[in-house]
């Protein structure tokens, strides 16, 4: 055969095996320009296709390995040479320290391969598992992801899909459950990150998050292009009514501008947790909307915490709580574990921890989120912050009913106890803040504080893992 006879004939193959799918384009439109590179392109399970293409590019210039099923080569379907595809993506990962994308929309295995397929998704959970808190992980949900792919997909450390995806375990488990296995209610049980109206959006909030992320756990966070809000007006006028202060704006008034994105936001209606960057670095943000916290909240806030710490990333807790929820039908939800695993996922933490107190920090809340547990290296508050031991009417009516007379009611007396006992400026003189601030300058003050713990180092007690409240 001819040299040129060769190169038709690979052009031939190479066109053949690399023609336009919904997968390639998806990948596509997640890489920069035309930085996608294809890996295994010929590869195939008799003359049909693997179900799956993988590769590497960049996103904003920095590495990034992909997959992406193929739902149009045999439904995507997962057998022997799809999973050795996707193994191979998680080991470049591994050796070269860039974060996986990974693009999930399948029918299911390949049953034709039996035994073969269990063990073929068995090994692409194992690699994914491996590079847990190595390297980031997230998981693109834009079709069907089922069973034990979906197990796959949530063990990613963040999970983004469109609204038109399924996200479930069991078919047989969704049966006469309204919406179940939708995007809907994958972001009201927390399975699902981020939920966007189309694919487009979706790939778009993924390239978004990975240029928020460091590349790997001993990689520095990137630094991004930022502007500051004006408002210090607002976050003074937050302070002077907590009850009514709305936390998202206080949130995206102390962070850059446009830079704020929250996660999870339909699981845990009592807080927000969120990655946004403060000076163009990145940091994982938690927030206290002032009433009770549930298990969900634990949950969420127990997650954004972990994944910061893996990958060094700064957590600033904005505190404002009147603490757990507490009633029969919270503890057969989980609180109390739930609660437990937030304390111990803080108090685990060596990353930047500094907490601002802007409202009510009472009891074990207090405890788990800016006290000695939480291991924050500052913690500040508002003059609005109210640190007690007990909510103040609880604490009126144990420590100070003697007070209350027919010219000096409750109200009065829990005032009093508010603006007194358990006022920034008393936790301050006790040692228990390092600083009572001006709301209007809360930015600034981070600024100089994170800038301050940048070299922070940390170390443990040798041991293999701690034990945490599952």
């Amino acid at each position: 055969m001819s040299t040129e006879s060769r190169s038709k004939v690979l052009a031939d193959a190479r066109a053949a095996a690399v023609k336009s799918t919904p997968a390639r384009e998806r990948l596509a439109l997640l890489f920069d320009g035309d930085s996608f590179v294809e890996l295994d392109a010929f590869a195939k399970v008799g003359e049909e296709g693997a179900g799956v293409v993988t590769g590497y590019g960049a996103i904003d210039g920095n590495p990034v390995f992909a997959f992406a099923q193929d739902i149009q080569a045999t439904g995507g379907a997962v057998g022997k040479i799809h999973a050795a595809k996707v193994k191979k993506v998680y080991d470049l990962a591994e050796k070269t320290g860039a974060p996986v994308v990974g693009i999930f929309d399948s029918n299911g295995a390949r049953l034709s391969e039996g035994n073969d397929a269990l063990a073929a998704y068995g090994d692409m959970l194992q690699s994914s598992s491996n590079i847990s808190g190595v390297v980031p992980q997230i998981s693109l949900i834009l079709g069907t992801c089922a069973g034990t792919a979906a197990m796959i997909a949530c063990n990613a450390d963040f999970v983004v899909m469109s609204e038109k995806a399924e996200f479930f375990l069991s078919a047989a488990g969704i049966d006469g459950t309204e919406g179940a296995g939708s995007a809907a209610n994958a972001a009201k049980s927390g399975a699902a990150h981020l939920v966007l109206p189309t694919e487009e959006e979706a790939i778009g909030a993924a390239r978004n998050l990975i240029s928020l992320l460091p590349l790997n756990n001993l990689s520095a966070s990137p630094v991004c292009d930022f502007s500051a809000n004006d408002a210090a007006a607002a976050l003074s006028a937050a302070c002077e009514n907590m009850a009514e202060a709305d936390t998202m704006a206080i949130v995206e008034g102390v962070f850059d501008a446009g830079s704020v994105v929250e996660i999870q936001k339909d699981f845990g209606a009592g807080s927000i947790a969120a990655l946004a960057t403060l000076g163009g670095f990145t940091c994982g943000v938690v927030a206290t909307k002032g009433g009770k916290l549930s298990a969900a909240d634990c949950a969420k806030m127990a997650r954004l915490v972990s994944i910061c710490d893996a990958y060094q990333i700064p957590v600033v807790t904005f505190v404002n709580t009147e603490g757990f929820e507490a009633n029969g039908e919270t503890e057969l939800a989980g609180a109390i574990r739930e609660s437990a695993k937030l304390a111990h996922v803080y108090a685990q933490a060596t990353c930047v921890k500094v907490s601002v107190i802007t409202g009510a920090a009472y009891g074990s809340a207090y405890i788990a989120l800016a006290g000695t547990n939480a291991g924050a290296d500052v913690t500040l508050a508002w003059p609005s912050a109210v640190i007690s031991a007990l909510e103040p009417k609880t604490a009126v009516a144990f420590a100070h009913g003697g007070e209350i007379t027919a010219d000096h009611d409750r109200a009065a007396v829990e005032k009093e106890y508010m603006e007194t006992t358990a006022s920034a400026l008393t936790a301050a003189a006790d040692g228990y803040i390092e600083d009572v601030i001006d709301p209007a300058a809360t930015r600034d003050v981070l600024l100089s504080t994170l800038d301050m713990l940048a070299g922070k180092r940390v170390t443990h007690l040798p041991r293999k893992h701690s034990n945490m409240p599952m």
